[in-house]
């Protein structure tokens, strides 16, 4: 029912808005993408003995919200400038400096919270692997694995960009709890990064995040807040490998990772932070260009809805993800199911909020740059206490979309 619901909103938005020039465009692009519309290039330059490569990725969407009622439809998205400077000493060591750039509106903040500099560290690739200090993500979200996605930026797992607003903020609903199985409590802090190489496939990262803050290290404690984190440490591990499953070979793919912190000046009841999660996929290639891809995560922690600021004693966040996808060529067709529960912390005010999401989507590759994608996502809200901005204690969201992704190929 839901599933109909939507698709009968994705056409009421396409008659509404005059898209049906773009579904129109795509048999013509699909005939000869490459001629109809050019890649957007890397941009390389040499500095001295240095080469410095300019990435571009830009994404936006356009939503018709179907509940609740009085959103009217809105446009959303984001812009990253991905800079990589790399410096090759001799046949040995490579000096690195990459960083990520972004420009967001209010919908698209995602896990960074709308900075504009979401990465930015310097690092030396070796053959015993890849040592990095600076701003970026930590050993869990280095080596997360998820399920499939048509567009990761608009998936319901760790999305770039969210479809509905809070009339009384004018920011994203999911600000109340987004579903997030990547094991990254730290964020993109300022921290130290090892990645080691792939070896039978096997590979491992540690991070460590002295506290909560984007400064150099340990010039900040972070947030002038009791029971602010410090001394994260956090830890991934990666394994694929391909197996007969009988029918042909199946590429299968998992992640493990731990996080733990230390609370510094804690209030009663306030508590070190530990995260865990898990995650499997598996892709099967049925012919040369038509492929199968299922896949899980899960993901706990006790972050109050993950949140680092709300570490509590009696607070048990979860979350899950599945997802499938089909892709044959340049389409793709996914269907994602997530839920999450945060636990209620009543001495200090925090309700048990419950999640449940959904989200059907048709993706197609226009070429190496271009990715449309359209769909349909629902998210339903739960509280025990206090009320939503609609008054009741249950919230149900429908959105209709259409996204453009657009991002710099080599």
């Amino acid at each position: 029912m839901l599933i109909l619901k939507g698709l009968k909103g994705l056409v009421l938005l396409i008659g509404k808005n005059g898209w049906r020039a773009v579904l129109l465009l795509c048999p013509a692009l699909a005939a000869n993408p490459v001629q109809a519309l050019p890649d957007l290039p890397r941009q390389t330059l040499a500095l001295g003995g240095a080469e410095l490569q300019l990435d571009a990725d830009l994404s936006g969407a356009l939503v018709a919200p179907i509940r609740p009622g009085g959103q009217s439809a809105h446009g959303a998205g984001a812009a990253s400038l991905l800079p990589d400077l790399r410096l090759a000493l001799g046949d040995g060591p490579v000096l690195t400096l990459d960083g990520v750039f972004t420009v967001t509106d209010t919908l698209s903040r995602d896990v960074y919270d709308g900075d504009l500099t979401e990465r930015l560290m310097a690092g030396v690739r070796t053959g015993l692997g890849t040592f990095s200090m600076g701003i970026g993500d930590g050993a869990g979200s280095v080596l997360s694995v998820a399920g499939p996605q048509v567009q990761h930026d608009v998936s319901i797992n760790d999305p770039r960009t969210s479809f509905f607003r809070d009339p009384r903020t004018g920011r994203a609903v999911t600000n109340l709890f987004a579903l997030r199985t990547p094991v990254g409590i730290s964020t993109n802090d300022t921290k130290f990064l090892y990645a080691s190489p792939e070896y039978a496939g096997i590979q491992l990262a540690l991070s460590f995040t002295p506290s909560q803050s984007k400064s150099l290290p340990f010039l900040e404690t972070g947030p002038n807040v009791p029971g602010r984190q410090a001394a994260i440490w956090e830890a991934g591990l990666r394994y694929g490998t391909e197996l007969d499953a009988g029918f042909g070979p199946v590429l299968l793919t998992g992640y493990g990772a731990v996080a733990q912190g230390h609370a510094r000046h804690r209030l009663p009841g306030q508590n070190d932070v530990r995260d865990l999660g898990f995650g499997l996929r598996g892709d099967y290639a049925v012919t040369d260009t038509v492929s199968l891809s299922l896949g899980g995560a899960w993901r706990q922690s006790n972050a109050w809805t993950f949140d680092i600021e709300q570490v509590w004693q009696d607070a048990t966040t979860q979350g899950r993800h599945i997802a499938a996808m089909l892709r044959d060529g340049d389409w793709s067709a996914g269907l994602e199911y997530g839920d999450g529960v945060a636990g209620a912390v009543p001495q200090q005010g925090l309700p048990r909020l419950g999640l449940d999401a959904a989200q059907a989507s048709l993706g197609y590759q226009v070429n190496r740059s271009l990715q449309v994608t359209a769909g349909w996502q629902h998210l339903r809200y739960t509280r025990d206490s206090g009320a939503f901005f609609t008054g009741g204690n249950r919230l149900s969201m429908d959105a209709v979309y259409l996204h453009l992704k657009l991002r710099s190929v080599e």
